[in-house]
Formats: C-alpha cells, structure tokens, sequence
C-alpha cells in the first residue's frame, strides 16, 4: 500500500529529476520511488550496484557480474554451504566475498532476483523454440 508523502526539494534537484524522467518515459514519482528503492538497497548492501540495460534495471556486484547470475549458477553449482560458495568464487574469478554479498542480497530480495532468473529462463526458451523452427524449416 502507499500513501501520499510530501517532500521539498531544492529547484537544481527538481530540475534533474524532471530531466530523467523524461529522457526514461516514467513520471517523477516512479523515478523517485526507484532511486529510493535502489538507494536504500546499495546502503545495505555496500558492495551491489545498480545498472541499467535492455531488461531494465538490475542488481549488480561492483566490478562482477549481475545478482541474479551468481545466484542462478549458485542454485546448481554442487557441494554444500561455504564449499559451495568458494568453489562457484573461485569459477567466476571473484572473491569468496562477493558471492557472500550476492547471496544475503538474494536473501533479503528474493523476489527481485527470481524474477530475473525466471525472465532469463523464458527467453532462453523462447531461443531454443526458435532456433528449433528454424532448424525445421531449414531442413525441409
């Protein structure tokens, strides 16, 4: 549920908020209650950033790849608690810390990240279906 809040913003801010709202399609009260959303996340999360592509905006580890990547690859990667953890580290080429720092994002976010993992899954698909019609009709 929301409710209505006020805030007075300096006219400099205003203005820049105005500028990226336009140039991202969104009214101002969506681009604010990103820039909070994200704002409050990478405060508790020193270490996750945030970045925009194609998909949209996605959680990410600084200089490492996205969130919802090392958790996908965690989810089948074997072995067991920190093993697991340093083994899937030490294939990506990051620090054990930053898998760390992945899974307690996922922990606290869990619908965020699923939500990725699932967008990802379904396009996949949708490749192979594609790439098998091709196949077919190529064949024929």
């Amino acid at each position: 549920m929301s409710r209505p809040t006020s805030f007075r913003l300096d006219d400099e801010l205003l203005k820049r908020l105005e500028t990226e709202s336009r140039a991202a399609a969104e009214s101002v009260t969506s681009l604010v209650r990103s820039l909070l959303d994200e704002g409050l996340k990478i405060r508790q999360f020193p270490g996750v950033v945030y970045r925009s592509g194609p998909a949209g905006r996605r959680a990410a580890l600084v200089g490492g790849p996205d969130v919802w990547e090392v958790i996908r690859d965690l989810r089948c990667w074997p072995g067991r608690g920190m093993q697991r953890i340093e083994c899937l580290a030490k294939e990506l080429g990051l620090p054990v810390s930053l898998v760390k720092l992945a899974t307690e994002f996922y922990c606290a976010y869990p619908d965020e990240i699923d939500a990725r993992i699932d967008a990802d899954e379904r396009a996949a698909q949708q490749i192979q279906r594609q790439t098998l019609r091709r196949e077919a009709l190529l064949s024929s």
